[in-house]
């Protein structure tokens, strides 16, 4: 979870010719798949997709993961540079300190799109409890990763390798041995 604070503030609004004062707030947020989701079933693309996200939509994805109850949406046109930095830096930490092949064979998407409901087919088919819905998204998608390369049969080697393999290791031993074979 990550706790920001937007700062106290003064707006003059030239319309009216008054001035408002904002009180200083703290959000807390958590980039999870349920915020994901909340937030694809508004905007009916993917996040994590190829395209850039307008600062509209990025304001409603902060809005989607904050946890923090009742807050007047005035408060996400306050954030700072400071406030956006940090949560740009959240929503890319791994959270983890798992750090599996990502070319290995079965451990990825396969180059598609990954959105809220992939991620959940992904935990219900690998047995993942469903609180994990709100653990951070990296972390989650890190331990699917973990759960799918430990549930995928390791590949076959070919009998070259397996040969070459063989060859190597007895020169290994006859060097080490000082005999001829």
């Amino acid at each position: 979870m990550l706790k920001i604070t937007i700062p106290a503030s003064e707006y003059y609004d030239k319309r009216t010719k008054e001035f408002f004062t904002y009180d200083e707030v703290t959000l807390e947020l958590e980039h999870s798949l349920v915020s994901l989701a909340a937030w694809e079933s508004k905007w009916c693309v993917p996040y994590h997709g190829k395209q850039d996200k307008t600062t509209e939509e990025t304001l409603d994805y902060i809005r989607c993961m904050t946890l923090t109850s009742d807050v007047d949406p005035s408060v996400y046109q306050r954030l700072t540079k400071k406030n956006i930095e940090d949560i740009v830096a959240y929503i890319q930490s791994p959270m983890s300190a798992t750090a599996p092949p990502k070319n290995k064979a079965g451990s990825g998407s396969g180059g598609r799109a990954i959105y809220a409901e992939r991620v959940y087919s992904w935990m219900f088919s690998l047995n993942i409890p469903m609180e994990c819905q709100y653990w951070h998204l990296n972390r989650l998608l890190a331990l699917i990763r973990v759960c799918n390369d430990e549930n995928t049969p390791p590949t076959k080697r070919s009998k070259k390798d397996i040969a070459s393999e063989y060859a190597r290791l007895n020169a290994e031993r006859r060097k080490k041995l000082n005999t001829k074979g």
